[in-house]
This record gives C-alpha cells, sequence and structure tokens, in this order.
C-alpha cells in the first residue's frame, strides 16, 4: 500500500452525508426543463473548464493528415493505417501518430477511438486492446499514444500540445487531461473525412486516466456518439463529494499536471465545487454511456462511479431517453445493459475482455 492510499478512506461508513449539485437546477435557482437544458449544459461546461480540467483552447490549428503507410492488418479481413497529423499553432508545431485498423467490410464502420499508455507499436500485444474482437465485430480501431499529447510526467508540458497555443500559466490552464481530450477530438476530425468511417457512430473510449480524457472529450464533442469509461475514478465517473478512495486532494498532490490548477482549490474541501462528476456524465446525454468498475479498485471508488451514472439519468430522463435502469448497485459480473450502462466486475484495476464484451454489446444495442 502507497502512503496515499494509506491516507484514503476505505471504510463506507465514513462517507457521510454530502448534498449534489443539481445539473437540472440552473445557477439562477430556476429548474431546467428540455428547452433550456441546451443553455443549462454550456453552463455546466464552463464550470468543469473553470474548476477542474481548464479551458481548452480555441485558437485556429492547421492540421496536415500524412499516410505513412497502408497494408493489411495483423487481423484477419482488415487494413492497417499509420498516419502522422501534425498541427500548426499560434506557438508552435507538434504532431500525434495514429494506428488506424479498419475493417475491409462494404459500407461505413463505427469505429472505437482511444488513446493507448504505452505507444502504438505495443497496442497488437495487450491484452487491454483487442483489434480483432472489434474487427471481427465490424468495427473499427483508432489509437493514440497519450504521451504525443502531453507526457505524463510533471514537467511533461513543454513537450505537450499546450505548447501549440498561448501562454499556459493561467490558474484554470488546461493540464494533461484537457490535452488528451483535445487529441481524441483532432482524431474524431480525421476519421470523420474517411467514407469508410460512419460519422455517426464513433464512440469514444479510455481506461483509468484515459478514461477521464475520454469522458472530457465526449463532453466537449459531440461528434463521440457514445462514450466508455471503464474504471475512470476520481476526475472522472466516481463522486468526489464522497471522499473515498482516490480524494481530489490526493490526485492533484501524486499528478499536479493532470488538471487545472483551479482545481487545487478544492483540495480538502469537494463540497465547495460547483459540480461533481454526475454531471461530466450527464453531459453525454442522450448519447450512450457505459460506465464500469472492478471490485478490488476501491482506490477508484466503484459505487462512487455507480452513484455518478444514477445521478446522471435524470439528465437523460428529461431528454426522452432511458438513464440506468437500476438504483441499487447490481450484483458482480451482472452487467446493466440500458442506455446509461453499467457493469461492476470481480478482479482488480485493469480492462478485460469481459469489459470490452460488454462496451461492444452496448454499442450493438445503442448505435446499431
Amino acid at each position: 500500500m502507497t502512503n496515499a492510499q494509506s491516507q484514503a478512506n476505505d471504510d463506507e461508513a465514513k462517507v457521510g452525508t454530502y448534498q449534489l449539485p443539481d445539473p437540472l437546477v440552473g445557477s439562477d435557482g430556476r429548474p431546467v426543463d428540455a428547452a433550456a437544458w441546451p443553455a443549462r449544459r454550456r453552463e455546466i461546461l464552463d464550470l468543469f473548464a473553470d474548476n477542474v480540467y481548464g479551458r481548452t483552447p480555441t485558437a485556429a490549428v492547421g492540421a496536415a493528415p500524412t499516410v505513412l503507410s497502408t497494408e493489411p492488418s495483423p487481423f484477419a479481413g482488415a487494413t492497417r493505417s499509420r498516419v502522422s497529423i501534425s498541427f500548426a499553432g499560434p506557438h508552435g508545431r507538434t504532431s500525434m501518430e495514429v494506428l488506424l485498423d479498419l475493417p475491409d467490410s462494404v459500407g461505413p464502420v463505427p469505429v472505437f477511438v482511444g488513446l493507448n499508455f504505452r505507444g502504438n507499436q505495443h497496442v497488437d500485444g495487450d491484452s487491454r486492446w483487442p483489434v480483432g474482437s472489434l474487427i471481427g465485430r465490424g468495427c473499427g480501431s483508432a489509437t493514440v499514444y497519450c504521451g504525443d499529447l502531453f507526457p505524463d510526467r510533471v514537467d511533461g508540458r513543454p513537450d505537450s500540445v499546450a505548447a501549440l497555443f498561448e501562454d499556459q500559466s493561467a490558474a484554470d490552464s488546461w493540464g494533461a487531461i484537457g490535452c488528451w481530450a483535445w487529441g481524441l477530438s483532432r482524431v474524431a476530425d480525421y476519421l470523420l473525412t474517411l467514407p469508410q468511417v460512419d460519422a455517426g457512430r464513433l464512440i469514444v473510449h479510455g481506461h483509468s486516466r484515459l478514461g477521464k480524457a475520454g469522458l472530457w472529450a465526449a463532453a466537449q464533442d459531440e461528434h463521440f456518439a457514445m462514450a466508455v469509461s471503464n474504471e475512470s475514478g476520481c476526475g472522472g465517473a466516481s463522486l468526489a463529494r464522497r471522499n473515498f478512495g482516490e480524494t481530489v486532494g490526493l490526485i492533484n498532490d501524486r499528478f499536479p499536471h493532470w488538471f487545472s490548477g483551479a482545481y487545487k482549490r478544492y483540495n480538502g474541501a469537494e463540497s465547495e465545487l460547483p459540480v461533481d462528476q454526475h454531471m461530466l456524465l450527464a453531459l453525454v446525454a442522450p448519447r450512450p454511456l457505459a460506465v464500469a468498475s472492478a471490485v478490488e479498485d476501491r482506490w477508484s471508488d466503484p459505487r462512487g462511479e455507480f452513484l455518478g451514472a444514477v445521478h446522471a439519468s435524470p439528465v437523460y430522463e428529461l431528454l426522452g431517453v432511458e438513464g440506468l435502469a437500476v438504483r441499487e448497485l447490481p450484483p458482480v459480473d451482472q452487467p446493466v445493459s440500458s442506455r446509461v450502462g453499467y457493469h461492476i466486475r470481480s478482479g482488480g484495476h485493469d480492462i478485460t475482455n469481459y469489459d470490452w464484451q460488454q462496451f461492444m454489446h452496448l454499442a450493438d444495442r445503442h448505435l446499431g
């Protein structure tokens, strides 16, 4: 057990009482109906940008894709492309490389879009990345190494996409999660230019810290038709106010480069946040959403992730679709396949073939 983990609350009895901000009550105190939701949605986005992830720069960035190679995929019935996308911004240049596997099928296909931890060259041997299963389902896979966008280290900022833009020293400037989310949207921009890709079925996904980035990308970018969060924990799907497992203070102490500097104001003061993570999940509505936990991954607070999905559901229902179909934590390894889907599996912090089977099933069910 690390020192940080020894400081964390691991006792449900110590969670105590808390009051969540209501996504369906505006800053003026008035209830929000379906007609007012777009304005409330923008308000919530601004609150997350100002207090959690930082503001994504809006300055124009030139993007130039170059196909480096095209060849048969290692997985039968598909073609693999390596595509470098270079970016030119107000203050510099950088690039990322997309590894794209598309099935050789007739008609445009859905594509799962996500970042990887170790580099594109490791994807084929990584059990966390079942490209062959995706191809077998008639889906494509697009991935980028997260370090192309922001190296996951405290001093990674000068080598990140943040360097494309103006000075990022302000308290509300974006961190690694914001940069990773920005990169996911740039992958979507490229995929939308390809006739082989179904523009209405891009699915953004992520595990752990990259699950946080995937949710923030889906919240900002409605080109993503579905979002998948696997054990994204604090700053992802789990409720901050529960103070269970990893907390705002602990995550900012260990990973100060992930979030906005403004987020540090809430170290030990989660109740003062104007948002909580159920509101991030609500920003995906009415699009399908999958949230997954693992029994032994108490650091990510499985119950808090489940409750994030529960408390996002009223927004889905307001918009005329189902939310999460249950209100009690389901039994282990018994997934809930509603439009807001949830499962908690046996095992620890990982993304497994079982998780992927649930995500692919939900995509089949809700995106056709």
